[in-house]
């Protein structure tokens, strides 16, 4: 019995062991194999790899190997990560740490790639202007470098001049001036002339795929004449790339190359300066990347070239004139496209052969292929609505009229769009058939967040078969416009430092609510020492005014200014006081404008704003001088009669937003920039003759929208909360500003949903 007995023992034993088993296996094997390891790294501890001594030979293969121990040379201490250890003398004060204004400063992070383009003065209005035009806009910070510069510098070029024309002067002038001004902010430096066609995404992707952390020389390896057999310069026609590293060695020897190297052609004098000193030789090829390039004969028609060595090249040379760089860029352009509609091609016939794996099968595959579905709204409040539109007309304005001109970009968009399908259709039944428009009957568009721009087109087309033979039909397309590749936009750098100057226009309707906003202001910007200072406008009626010795209508608000500016000592609140009929926004601003300082940063404000920080931090981060201005959207509560119609309002913090609307009629507040209104007013004084007549029809934003170049930042604002107020519109104003201001007074009572319980409860009153 005792067997049995110590069998089941066992049985529970291992049962219980059994979800331990595989971490005490896994432990087990791996400190057999740690210690098996170590065995091996001790017998193996003597032996050293030993080479000749002295300097590494003139021949390193265009790039440093690293140590035998893995880690880089000694010469690349930049990327070896360092702990500095925070330590603070108790004897000195206390120093305020500065932070530097981006991340990628603070940690370190270098620019990707820096470009630079021999050119002359005899060559930069023609060749090196090609270059501009074809390939600038591709690189993130490209330069030219010439010797003499011309009389008249082309436009959107930066050119560095030397002074001397001479070719090895030249080269040494720009690898020093390229050391000195970039060498510390690019990890890779293209050099290249301006007879040279570059394609700007090869070389870009080129260096994404190469290590930072080598001596890197490389280019179209040439010999030279009557020099060593092994040695190779990189030649300048044909561009070559240095890394950081070889330019940092490089540049304590560059005087002693000028002095001590004799050449004629540049490229040469700096491939012997770096064979010389660094020991490093061109290269093209390095780390699995090929540099591929390609010589042009004479009288080339790059339009009939299809070798793959043409195709594949990142730089051509030579290229004699401006017709031709720009045919080059056209030829290679449309490689680049043709390559690109492949590989989607090759992409959705991949999708297609997956989905019938997925669990949706084919079911889940949408048109377009590889496009995100459609948006699937989960109520009717998310459908997204179709604009109706015909070849002439759109039936969705942006004013809000059911019917206008179809124009401008939805005219483009609208042409583009119809060409775009009949040519669709063509290229799908040809030869049999060959459609062409005759008459677009219905055409439907929306905006999906999710894939793009969608389009329904009811087109009457003319179908003409092989034999001549023609039928008129209609037939229903539809298309999509995708999203692109999201770009960020780069914006200049703003603080939250800088001093807002509130403007605040007052009438005698005003009065009663002036009180609040000084109040509010107190609170919120004088008891917390924002940067923020306030300026007052008094609007006297011709009437008041001439009354004012006797009464003056602003007197109490004058009052509760010289309270608070006995309250705060530091603090005085000026006004400015101006006699009108018709309160033109624009020619009120006129005068603030002239007695502040240009780079004065302006937030014009009603008498209903509310100010806090939270806003005041939005206006500064929003206005970007000579960039930006910020026009807020504010929110405006609804008519508490009817909203609660007797009832106590909700308090809870979450739902501040709750009861009321976001005003879009009305443009009362703005921030912009002082310099930026006067450029812009000064566009509008040489445009308009009557200002009088035209200025009582505008508000700084039309100002803004018509006669600048500025980006107009147009959002809601929930830190912008104004009460419910009846504001008084003034029909002496333009008839568009009169009746937006009777629109936002209507829309500002309440929702639908309010009024219609009001209606219906006045109708059961009335029917009792």
């Amino acid at each position: 019995s005792a067997g049995p007995r110590t069998a089941m023992r066992l049985a529970a034993l291992l049962a219980a062991l059994r979800p331990v088993l595989p971490l005490v296996l896994g432990l087990s094997l791996g400190c057999s194999l740690s210690l098996l390891r170590a065995s091996w790294s001790q017998s193996g501890g003597d032996e050293q790899c030993s080479g000749p001594p002295g300097r590494a030979g003139p021949l390193a293969g265009g790039a440093r190997p690293e140590e035998a121990d893995g880690g880089p040379g000694p010469g690349h201490e930049d990327f070896r990560p360092r702990i500095v250890p925070y330590y603070r003398d108790p004897n000195k004060p206390y120093k305020k740490v500065l932070r530097t204004r981006y991340i990628q400063t603070e940690l370190g992070f270098h620019e990707r790639l820096f470009v630079a383009v021999l050119t002359s003065k005899a060559t930069l209005n023609t060749l090196a202007v090609a270059v501009n035009k074809t390939v600038a806009h591709h690189f993130p910070r490209l330069l030219y470098f010439t010797g003499l510069r011309s009389a008249k510098v082309p436009h959107g070029m930066v050119l560095v001049a030397h002074g001397d024309e001479r070719p090895i002067w030249l080269m040494y002038e720009t690898m020093h001036y390229i050391h000195q001004h970039f060498g510390s902010d690019y990890d890779w430096f293209y050099i290249m002339q301006d007879d040279t066609y570059a394609q700007a995404e090869q070389v870009k992707a080129l260096v994404t795929h190469l290590s930072i952390n080598q001596d890197v020389y490389l280019g179209r390896a040439e010999e030279f004449i009557g020099g060593d057999e092994q040695a190779r310069y990189c030649h300048g026609g044909f561009g070559y790339l240095i890394s950081r590293s070889l330019l940092l060695k490089l540049h304590p020897h560059l005087d002693s190359c000028r002095n001590e190297i004799l050449s004629v052609r540049p490229d040469e004098w700096l491939g012997r300066c770096i064979i010389d000193f660094l020991g490093i030789t061109c290269v093209s090829q390095l780390q699995g990347q090929h540099y591929h390039t390609y010589e042009l004969a004479k009288n080339t028609e790059p339009e009939k070239e299809e070798e793959e060595e043409f195709q594949a090249a990142l730089a051509v040379h030579p290229v004699s004139d401006m017709t031709l760089m720009y045919r080059l860029h056209k030829r290679f352009s449309r490689i680049q496209l043709d390559r690109a509609y492949q590989e989607i091609q090759d992409l959705q016939m991949q999708i297609r052969n997956l989905t019938s794996l997925t669990p949706a099968g084919e079911a889940g595959l949408t048109w377009p292929v590889g496009i995100n579905a459609p948006f699937l709204p989960k109520s009717r409040f998310e459908v997204i609505s179709w604009d109706y539109f015909t070849e002439q007309h759109l039936f969705s304005c942006p004013d809000g009229s059911p019917k206008c001109e179809l124009s401008g970009a939805s005219k483009a968009d609208v042409s583009e769009i119809i060409d775009s399908a009949v040519e669709q259709l063509n290229h799908r039944y040809q030869p049999l058939l060959r459609f062409s428009k005759r008459q677009l009957l219905n055409g439907y568009r929306r905006f999906d967040p999710t894939r793009g721009m969608e389009y329904t087109l009811d087109l009457l087309l003319e179908a003409v078969t092989q034999k001549g033979h023609s039928h008129v039909l209609a037939k229903r397309v539809s298309l999509v416009r995708p999203l692109s590749k999201v770009e960020i936009i780069p914006m200049p750098y703003v603080t939250e430092a800088t001093r807002v100057q509130l403007v605040l226009p007052l009438t005698v309707q005003d009065l009663d609510f002036v009180a609040n906003f000084l109040d509010m202001f107190a609170m919120n910007t004088l008891d917390t020492h924002d940067n923020a200072l306030l300026t007052l406008l008094f609007i006297y009626h011709p009437y008041d005014a001439q009354r004012v010795s006797q009464v003056d209508v602003f007197a109490g608000v004058k009052a509760m200014v010289g309270e608070l500016e006995k309250r705060y000592a530091e603090v005085k609140i000026p006004w400015i006081s101006v006699k009108t009929e018709v309160p033109s926004q624009v020619k009120l601003m006129d005068i603030v404008s002239k007695k502040h300082p240009v780079d004065t940063l302006f937030f014009l404000a009603s008498v209903w704003t509310e100010i806090n920080m939270e806003f005041l931090n939005r206006c500064r981060m929003n206005t970007i001088s000579n960039w930006q201005v910020f026009f807020p959207v504010h929110f405006q509560e609804f008519n508490p009669a009817l909203v609660y119609r007797g009832e106590q309002a909700a308090s809870s913090g979450t739902d501040f937003l709750r009861d009321g609307h976001f005003d879009r009629r009305s443009f009362a507040e703005a921030c912009f920039y002082n310099s930026d209104y006067m450029t812009a007013r000064t566009k509008l004084a040489a445009d308009i003759l009557d200002q009088d007549e035209v200025l009582e029809s505008m508000e700084v934003f039309d100002v803004f929208l018509h006669y600048s170049g500025l980006h107009l930042f147009r959002a809601v604002e929930p830190g912008l909360v104004q009460k419910y107020a009846l504001r008084s519109c003034n029909p002496r104003l333009s008839e568009e500003l009169y009746h937006r201001c009777v629109l936002s007074n209507l829309e500002g009572l309440a929702s639908r949903s309010h009024l219609a319980m009001a209606l219906f409860e006045q109708e059961q009153a009335n029917s009792t």
